[in-house]
């Protein structure tokens, strides 16, 4: 696989617009060219390969699914928490908090279609299914209450997860609202600054949301184009990775590792199914819930609009950071977690 990847890098061909050197039109095509020079000519993926291999990975029936987990298991009286990933990231989002958390039984989804999980066969992918999946896996694992954490993709199914199995999440621990909600929200019942975030949210749709749209209606056309060409999916994701978080968040190295993941599992297209299949989300959600606001991500949440749909227990504003939180501020994150363990304490 790496063979093939390294020829295909040499082989890349470079592409131009008017608009290369402007980071505003996406990557530029000098930050893309030394990502791909580092790639092809010095990037070691077998560090990365077994360092990921040795996290305790365990393989769990989850119904008629599997579902691929990293299960940290340190006593039965511990918490339990699970940490949910997003797009265009994977378990690797929670490396640095895994650490922090060392006290507690720890379950770290692989989601379907995402880097490590089992291959996803088929449609109806949905969060909503992904949820289901979950809540199945952490009950053969033996856990009937947890506190749930996510952001993105995964902070929606935490969302359902809460929803659907009020008895088993004790606590969420959210980075963001499910983004599905700006759509449906009625703005005549919000407060002044819950409806101007409506406004911000259509605004960032409009001028960044480009991505959603290709990926929620043309999924098998951008598959070939990513799924063929690293150079691509480089640009596609690296673009994300490096916009929506604080500066020097990652190394190229870290950049380059996220995205190998993708490439050497083949799964930049299955990744796309919870964004294609639809979704259906309870009107509110009565789990106590900590929400983290990080400055850099993509859409932060005043309280009062969280409010509407969440319990929120506590509101937490954090002076740096962005989507990726538990990776780039990993203490600050780890603290948010326990608080919201604590709600059930």
């Amino acid at each position: 696989m790496i063979d093939d990847l390294r020829k295909r890098l040499e082989r890349a061909r470079r592409v131009t617009t008017p608009w290369s050197a402007d980071e505003t039109r996406g990557i530029t095509g000098t930050r893309l060219d030394a990502l791909l020079e580092r790639w092809a000519n010095g990037y070691d993926w077998g560090v990365h390969e077994r360092r990921i291999a040795e996290l305790p990975w365990v393989t769990v029936q989850a119904g008629d699914s599997e579902l691929r987990v990293i299960h940290r298991s340190v006593s039965p009286d511990a918490p339990v928490v699970v940490l949910l990933h997003g797009w265009p990231d994977s378990v690797l989002r929670f490396e640095r908090v895994l650490p922090l958390l060392a006290d507690m039984n720890v379950v770290v989804p692989a989601l379907p279609g995402f880097p490590f999980a089992a291959p996803l066969e088929g449609s109806g992918m949905s969060v909503n299914r992904i949820a289901e999946i979950v809540a199945d896996a952490l009950a053969a694992l033996g856990y009937a209450r947890y506190t749930v954490s996510g952001g993105d993709v995964g902070g929606t199914v935490a969302e359902i997860l809460a929803a659907q199995h009020p008895d088993r999440v004790a606590a969420l621990h959210l980075t963001n609202v499910a983004p599905l909600r700006a759509l449906t929200a009625d703005r005549a019942t919000l407060a002044p600054d819950a409806a101007a975030y409506l406004d911000r949210a259509a605004h960032w749709f409009r001028t960044e949301g480009g991505y959603i749209a290709e990926q929620s209606t043309r999924p098998n056309t951008l598959a070939v184009a990513l799924g063929d060409s690293p150079a691509g999916l480089a640009a596609w994701i690296i673009e994300k990775l490096e916009s929506w978080s604080d500066a020097s968040a990652f190394t190229d190295d870290d950049l380059l590792t996220w995205v190998t993941a993708y490439w050497a599992t083949g799964t930049i297209g299955t990744s796309f199914a919870t964004y294609v299949e639809p979704a259906t989300l309870p009107a509110r959600i009565h789990t106590p819930t900590v929400l983290s606001i990080f400055p850099r991500d993509i859409k932060p949440e005043p309280r009062s609009y969280a409010e509407v749909f969440l319990d929120i227990r506590a509101y937490v504003e954090h002076a740096a950071g962005g989507h990726f939180a538990a990776w780039e501020q990993p203490e600050a994150y780890a603290a948010d977690l326990r608080r919201a363990v604590q709600l059930n304490a």
